[in-house]
C-alpha cells in the first residue's frame, strides 16, 4: 500500500508499506476513504514529541470501509462504511468501564496515563496512523462505529477526534448558564471548542490567536468575539480588561505544545528529546482565568522542562480539568446537533489534497499557507 512515512523533522513522504494484516481475532483492517492532518500532528512533524520514529505513519483522524474482519468480530462486515475515534481501547478494563477510553489499561505498553492514539509517537502505543491506503484497527468491536447514513463523509471525518476534542473541551469547562468563556487557539480544535461552548450554555466566547484569518474563521463559524494577542502588549492584561478586570470564568487551552515548533527546532531541525514543547498557553489561561475559575486543558502535551504556574493555580482556588478526549463517548450528543443542523463540521475543511502530496500538505498547514484551517487527506 501507499502511506505517509516520518523520516525526520520536517521531512514525511509517500512510500509503499507492506499492507498492514489481521494480528489478534479481535482486529479489522480498513482502507480508508478519507483521513487528515490534525494540530497535535504537527508536535510530531516538527520533531517535538518524544519516540517519534522512522518509518511511522502518522493520521488518528481517519474513516473507511471495511476490507476484512478477524475471526472475533461481531460488529463489523466486510464493506461496512466505518469512522474510527482516535483511541485505541479495549472497552473492558478499569478504565474503559468509567469511560475514559483515552486511558486505556491494556493497549500502550510504553506509558501509565495515555491509552492507545493512532498514527502518534510510540509513547501512544506505536500504531501506525490512517494517513494511508489501509490501516489495521485493533478492537474492532469497540472503537469503530457504522456512519450514520445520513451524515457526510467529511463530517464523520471530523467526529474522529477534533470536532470531538473541542467538545470535551468545553465539557471540561464546566460551563455554567452566562459564563464568560475564552478559548486560546483558533485552530480547528479551538474552533469547535468555541462553538461548543454555546451549547453548554455560555453568555460570551472570546477566541484568542495571532493569525487574523483564523480569527475571522471564528467569528463566522463560532459567532465569537476576538482577539489578536500580537497586537497587545500584554494579552492577560487585555483579558482582564475585557471581563471586569476579574478574568474569564472559563479557559479552554486549544494550543498545547506549540505547533510553530521553537527557534531551535526552525534553526537546526533537531529535536531536544524530552521537551514536549512550551507552556506558554497554559500560563495564559491560568493568569486570564478568574479567582475560582475553571482552566480546560486538552492540547497535546509532552515533557516539560518550562515551569507552569502551578503556584498561581493553587493561590487563586482554580479548577484544572485536563484529558485526551475519550472520542466515541461525545459522539451521540454531537450526532444530534449535526442532524438536528446546529452544527455542520465540514464548514472548517479548507484544502483536499491527495495522498500523494501529502508532504506539501503538512508544508501548507505547518506554515499557515493559503489561510489553511483544516486539510483533508484523499488516499487513492
Amino acid at each position: 500500500m501507499k502511506a505517509m512515512v516520518y523520516r525526520g523533522p520536517y521531512k514525511v513522504r509517500v512510500e509503499e508499506k507492506a499492507d498492514p494484516r489481521i494480528e489478534h481475532p479481535n482486529d479489522a483492517i480498513v482502507r480508508v476513504t478519507m483521513a487528515s492532518i490534525c494540530g497535535s500532528d504537527l508536535h510530531l512533524y516538527h520533531g517535538m514529541m518524544p519516540d517519534t520514529r522512522v518509518g511511522h505513519t502518522f493520521g488518528h483522524e481517519f474513516i473507511g470501509v471495511v476490507e476484512q474482519v478477524g475471526p472475533s468480530v461481531e460488529n463489523l462486515s466486510p464493506g461496512d462504511r466505518v469512522m474510527v475515534p482516535f483511541n485505541v481501547y479495549c472497552g473492558s478494563c478499569f478504565f474503559c468501564a468509567r469511560g475514559l477510553y483515552s486511558n486505556c489499561h491494556n493497549v500502550n505498553p510504553n506509558a501509565t496515563a495515555v491509552g492507545g492514539i493512532y498514527g502518534y509517537s510510540h509513547t501512544c502505543g506505536g500504531y501506525d496512523g490512517g494517513q494511508a491506503q489501509l490501516v489495521r484497527v485493533p478492537f474492532a468491536d469497540v472503537g469503530p462505529s457504522r456512519i450514520p447514513e445520513w451524515m457526510d463523509d467529511e463530517d464523520a471525518l471530523l467526529c474522529t477526534d477534533a470536532l470531538a476534542t473541542g467538545y470535551f473541551g468545553a465539557q471540561l469547562g464546566d460551563i455554567v448558564e452566562g459564563d464568560t468563556v475564552a478559548v486560546f487557539g483558533a485552530g480547528p480544535v479551538g474552533l469547535f471548542a468555541a462553538k461548543s461552548a454555546w451549547f453548554m450554555g455560555a453568555g460570551r466566547v472570546i477566541v484568542i490567536d495571532h493569525l487574523d484569518y483564523r480569527l475571522e474563521k471564528a467569528r463566522e463559524f463560532a459567532h465569537a468575539e476576538t482577539l489578536n494577542f500580537a497586537e497587545h502588549q500584554d494579552i492577560v492584561v487585555e483579558m482582564k480588561r475585557t471581563t471586569g478586570h476579574l478574568g474569564a470564568d472559563v479557559v479552554i487551552d486549544a494550543v498545547g505544545a506549540e505547533a510553530d515548533g521553537n527557534l531551535m527546532q526552525h534553526v537546526t531541525s533537531a529535536k531536544l528529546k524530552l521537551q514536549g514543547g512550551s507552556p506558554i498557553a497554559l500560563n495564559w489561561a491560568i493568569d486570564s482565568v478568574r479567582k475560582g475559575g475553571t482552566v480546560s486543558v486538552m492540547g497535546a502535551y509532552g515533557p516539560m522542562f518550562s515551569a507552569v504556574k502551578f503556584g498561581d493555580a493553587l493561590n487563586k482556588g482554580l479548577t484544572l480539568n485536563m484529558n485526551q478526549c475519550p472520542a466515541k463517548r461525545q459522539w451521540p450528543r454531537l450526532f444530534e446537533h449535526i442532524r438536528n443542523g446546529h452544527l455542520k463540521p465540514s464548514d472548517i475543511i479548507t484544502h483536499r489534497i491527495p495522498l500523494e502530496h501529502i508532504a506539501e500538505g503538512y508544508h501548507i498547514f505547518s506554515a499557515k499557507l493559503d489561510n489553511v484551517i483544516k486539510p483533508v487527506i484523499v488516499p487513492s
